[in-house]
């Protein structure tokens, strides 16, 4: 069983280490998913530009004195009705660094930016049309939090100096539904009647698909140059968006994705996001049992439930059969509040979640494996100048590090381990960068060789 934020990641360097076959099997799969991604962060950051280019219209040249001055953009008007992609790239002015950190200096847009958004409004078909062909609702999860109580799992919080960062997921029922129609749109692209439009006159969802690809591709100077544009991302910066730390970024793979021949790559997949809700069900048939006894290693069932307030109540009936679970606590929010409710600590209800879990009477001989996740952004926060003791007291003095804030974590989680177990148990903490499936895998390793020692342990098979 998994239990809280990065399962899927999880689950899916789970089937890279011990389902290689079917893994490659699926991964062509997730293309849609990756451009879906890429398409979003554009579309999120064109929002901004838009809310802002109305407050704060893009400044313009002016015959004789005038109190703004701004270098003029280069259009290539004259010559075309709609710029080139080549006319908005490179710097479209000069910027002052002590423009920037001066608190409250206005935004120096241009038609540059106008123009960007202009031409970058397509995208927002193919969201429509990629979110059509997965079969994705949005879902912002903000449902409130007074009726979402599941003891024991939650405690009241009081207060805190929080703050929630995460934006609209993108939420599917079924983790095998929209993987079983793209497989299909494969078929019919490659082995179908040829046909480019189906009944009444409308396109098959495969050659929507490929406009997509099509479109993306066409954009993808114009992304490149949305993103790394500097007054887009001081833009940005002053909204506290920081969309590279969140699941589903490839707004650094531009080049390589937005092409008519992408296909994702093992590490895409385990990147790329797509939320599903409600309590899902994973067959795990391992590939690759060498030197391990296959008539207990062949098969897992794993359970993926989800670790937002309303799914807690559905996971009691999942305790009493699970001989595992696997607990991830993402460390790097620890300034950050619950999308449900803005007054409780992320971080703070992630230990509120593991006191329940080992407290559990029904999961008293279950074994637990915590994995203190998302380091890598843990550290990039800390190096951006976050300071841990502002929103957790308890820490103290110590070094404002990533290794010393995992370190202490960890004592912390083991410490509720211990004390709040109904009988003794096995502890297994281990710090973990999901993303990186090289390191994850050599964990998972040593998690599955540990979970079947422990199995043969209790079957009296081993001393």
């Amino acid at each position: 069983m998994l239990l809280n934020l990065g399962k899927s990641t999880t689950l899916k360097n789970f089937q890279l280490t011990f389902a290689p076959q079917a893994w490659a099997a699926e991964r062509a799969s997730w293309r849609a998913v990756v451009q879906l991604n890429l398409v979003r962060s554009i579309n999120l950051i064109l929002d901004t530009l838009a809310q802002e280019l109305a407050a704060h219209p893009p400044a313009r040249p002016r015959t004789g004195t005038s109190l703004f001055s701004t270098v003029a953009v280069t259009t290539h008007a004259s010559h075309s009705a709609t710029p080139s992609p080549d006319s908005l790239t490179g710097p479209s002015f000069a910027r002052d660094s002590s423009e920037i950190a001066a608190a409250g200096a206005p935004l120096q847009f241009t038609d540059k930016h106008a123009l960007l958004k202009l031409r970058l409004a397509p995208l927002r078909y193919v969201e429509n049309d990629l979110r059509r062909v997965l079969g994705a609702a949005s879902s912002d999860g903000a449902v409130g939090s007074a009726a979402m109580h599941a003891p024991p799992f939650d405690e009241p919080y009081a207060g805190g100096n929080v703050r929630s960062v995460r934006g609209a997921d993108l939420c599917l029922r079924s983790n095998r539904s929209w993987k079983d129609a793209l497989h299909t749109q494969y078929q019919y692209q490659y082995h179908g009647s040829g046909h480019s439009h189906g009944h009444g006159g409308r396109e098959t969802p495969a050659v929507e698909r490929d406009d997509a690809t099509e479109v993306i591709a066409g954009c993808r100077e114009d992304m490149k140059t949305l993103w790394e544009d500097e007054v887009v991302r001081d833009m940005l910066a002053r909204q506290r968006m920081r969309i590279e730390d969140s699941a589903g970024f490839f707004l650094d793979d531009i080049d390589r994705i937005a092409t008519r021949s992408y296909e994702p790559s093992d590490d895409d997949v385990v990147r790329a996001r797509l939320r599903t809700v409600g309590v899902q069900e994973y067959q795990l048939n391992f590939e690759n049992t060498a030197g391990v006894d296959r008539s207990i290693a062949r098969e897992w069932i794993i359970y993926d439930v989800g670790g937002a307030r309303s799914a807690r109540a559905a996971w009691v009936p999942y305790f009493e059969d699970a001989h595992a679970l696997l607990f991830l606590a993402p460390i790097n929010c620890f300034d950050e509040s619950l999308e449900e409710d803005r007054h409780v600590n992320r971080l703070e209800d992630s230990f509120m979640i593991w006191k329940g879990i080992v407290s559990s009477k029904l999961l008293r001989r279950c074994i637990i494996v915590l994995f203190l996740n998302k380091y890598d952004l843990l550290a990039r926060k800390l190096k951006g100048g976050v300071t841990i003791r502002k929103y957790l007291s308890s820490f103290g003095d110590r070094e404002n590090t990533a290794p010393v804030f995992a370190k202490y974590l960890h004592s912390k989680f083991r410490e509720q381990h211990k004390e709040y177990s109904p009988e003794p148990r096995s502890f297994y903490g281990y710090v973990t960068c999901v993303i990186d499936t090289k390191a994850t895998a050599s964990t998972l390793s040593s998690v599955r060789d540990g979970l079947l020692q422990q199995h043969l342990q209790k079957a009296d098979l081993v001393a």
